[in-house]
């Protein structure tokens, strides 16, 4: 089926924004160093990159993917200055007091919706997360902006949580891997429809070894992981159609409003479930 121009509806059209990737009619291209763009993208000063280009080292700067690991490193440190000594030795107490855990939650403590998903068990635990968070963040954050990122961070964040409810409302639960589940899915999606098969292929092969261990570890939230997964996943999609035009020619905005919302619906179904 033929595309049509995301400015002149009724204008069909075989090229697409080389950044954006929304389809363009003659009037709307405005030829450039890496192909055509559309109007708007050739007046934002930092471009969007498409395609694998989105996805290569360097380049743009990543600085809530960093700020996320020093947040999540400096919880490490204060949950072990409160345990036994030791870097694998988080303090129990400080853990039982603001993990995830569903009747802590039905009791009035929402706060554990978010606190959970920044401690974690074990230096071995906050150490893969962090690896994974650093390897995915310094792909997708350069290739859907800074703001895009955190807001699809933290109601994956929130999907994770309601995921480990759902599945596990009495158990305690910490971690952010409901959240690097939900990067990696939004990962996976964006590369493939920007056209980056072979990233996608190789953070699709990678996420499902880890859904692999997910299944096949008692001791992993699955709930966790689905939940992070299956927010990123439709978060992406959201940003996706932002790109091309499907939710209004100021499509940031309707991109956050929609995350946002996503997060918020997360929120009130894990306490629901709680």
């Amino acid at each position: 089926m033929t595309e049509t121009c995301y400015r002149h509806p009724k204008r069909e059209t075989a090229v697409s924004c080389s950044s954006c990737g929304r389809p363009i009619c003659p009037e709307c291209m405005t030829p450039s160093p890496v192909g055509m763009r559309c109007p708007e993208c050739m007046r934002e000063r930092t471009k969007v990159r498409s395609g694998p280009a989105a996805f290569a080292p360097g380049g743009i700067q990543f600085p809530a993917t960093i700020a996320l690991i020093v947040i999540n490193v400096i919880v490490y440190l204060v949950e072990i200055s409160s345990g036994p000594g030791g870097l694998s030795a988080p303090g129990v107490s400080f853990v039982n007091h603001y993990g995830l855990f569903g009747p802590s939650v039905a009791e009035g403590e929402v706060y554990r919706l978010l606190t959970g998903g920044f401690l974690h068990a074990s230096i071995t635990h906050v150490g893969f997360n962090m690896f994974a968070l650093f390897f995915l963040g310094r792909l997708l954050e350069p290739a859907i902006g800074t703001t895009r990122f955190v807001f699809l961070y933290f109601a994956s964040l929130f999907g994770g949580a309601l995921g480990a409810l759902l599945l596990s409302p009495d158990a305690l639960t910490i971690g952010a891997s409901g959240a690097v589940f939900g990067v990696f899915g939004a990962a996976f999606v964006i590369a493939r429809g920007r056209g980056a098969g072979a990233v996608a292929q190789s953070i699709g092969i990678i996420l499902v070894l880890n859904l692999a261990i997910s299944i096949g570890s008692p001791e992993i939230s699955l709930g966790g992981h689905l939940g992070g997964l299956v927010v990123g996943v439709i978060s992406a999609f959201v940003i996706l159609a932002g790109e091309r035009g499907r939710l209004g020619t100021r499509h940031l905005p309707a991109e956050l409003i929609a995350i946002a919302a996503i997060g918020i619906v997360s929120i009130l179904g894990a306490l629901a479930i709680a």
